[in-house]
């Protein structure tokens, strides 16, 4: 025990761990090692980001992708599925309903659709920005440098894109014909060109081991990531992975609290899969390190297609419903509702430097 107590505070003190040490505390088992785990993180988020949960407001916009990743439900080689996409004028729309709801981000997200050109995603972009007072997340996964400066300069402050492991050998096999080092050059170039830069990976893929958890990690830090999402792979029946076992809530819970303990100032958040594999998985995940929690206020209509993962929760809830739940989660979390955009004190640093 004297061990790994010392290992906890190498963690919350220097902020940097071995590969080594990572799967240590990756491996820990014992009842008091977890909770201890779970509370040096919850310490460290209260230190250093305060008692807030912060809320974006998530619109899932188009579930078309020209991608065939083998975990998705979204995957194009997935003929069961109903395909939609939303109008340009309905997503400002709704963005500018999740405004009125109290969230001061949005997420648009969406698969990697090109019927979205960029002048469609600017002019939406820049709606939004005209209209409310919002951060704009985006995540709409590889695209050009030159996109990516064009999305910026319309408005959006920030990128979502997770690079889902970092072994490169399971990469390769979970994303046919996409490449490793592309994803890479493009989470590099979202951090070059100013972005607060959300990542991250799945926890209990297929083929996956504690090791490649521990370099998913080191990875993260490796980036620099403003935003950290780390949650569940959670089989779909319509996928290739379809049987698959799906992944450990207490090893998601885990390797949340390390990511927390080495990169204090990242937002993490407590994402609706934790909360879909564990009726309080959000409320545990706030305990042990996640300071985000993500609504989903998609049109009702749109909700139950988009399916990532299988059993997906609050599908069924209306917008203004949801953020009444979301509020009671966070108290009973003994959290409170954060207030402004929620933006990473790191990249707050970051943009200062960088400003003519």
């Amino acid at each position: 025990m004297g061990s790994y107590v010392n290992l906890l505070k190498k963690a919350v003190y220097n902020q940097h761990l071995s590969r080594e040490e990572i799967i240590r505390l990756l491996s820990a088992a014992g009842e008091e090692e977890i909770r201890m785990l779970y509370a040096a993180a919850d310490e460290v988020t209260r230190v250093h980001l305060g008692n807030e949960v912060h809320l974006r407001g998530i619109i899932e916009f188009s579930n078309h992708c020209k991608r065939n990743c083998l975990y998705c439900g979204i995957r194009r080689g997935n003929k069961k599925l109903t395909r939609y996409r939303m109008e340009p004028d309905e997503i400002v729309n709704t963005a500018l309903y999740a405004f009125k709801l109290g969230y001061p981000t949005v997420v648009l997200q969406s698969g990697e659709d090109d019927w979205y050109s960029m002048e469609i995603m600017c002019w939406i972009v820049k709606n939004i920005k005209k209209t409310a007072n919002l951060a704009i997340t985006l995540s709409l996964g590889e695209k050009s440098s030159q996109e990516y400066h064009r999305l910026k300069q319309a408005g959006a402050d920030r990128y979502l894109m997770r690079f889902e492991t970092s072994n490169q050998k399971l990469y390769g096999q979970l994303h046919p014909g996409v490449s490793y080092e592309n994803r890479m050059q493009c989470l590099f170039t979202l951090r070059e060109l100013g972005y607060e830069l959300g990542t991250g990976f799945l926890v209990g893929l297929p083929g996956q081991t504690i090791a490649d958890l521990a370099g998913d990690i080191l990875l993260l830090q490796k980036l620099d990531a403003d935003m950290a999402g780390i949650g569940p792979f959670i089989a779909h029946p319509d996928t290739p992975l379809k049987g698959c076992g799906s992944g450990n809530l207490d090893m998601v819970l885990k390797v949340l609290s390390i990511v927390r303990l080495l990169m204090p100032q990242t937002n993490i958040p407590a994402t609706t899969a934790v909360g879909t594999v564990d009726n309080i998985g959000r409320q545990r995940a706030l305990k042990a390190g996640a300071n985000v929690i993500m609504p989903n206020v998609t049109p009702q209509k749109y909700r139950e297609l988009y399916q990532l993962y299988p059993g997906k929760i609050c599908i069924d809830e209306r917008p203004e419903h949801c953020r009444i739940c979301v509020e009671g989660l966070i108290m009973s979390a003994g959290k409170i509702r954060g207030s402004g955009f929620g933006s990473s004190p790191k990249w707050k640093e970051r943009a200062a430097v960088i400003q003519p």
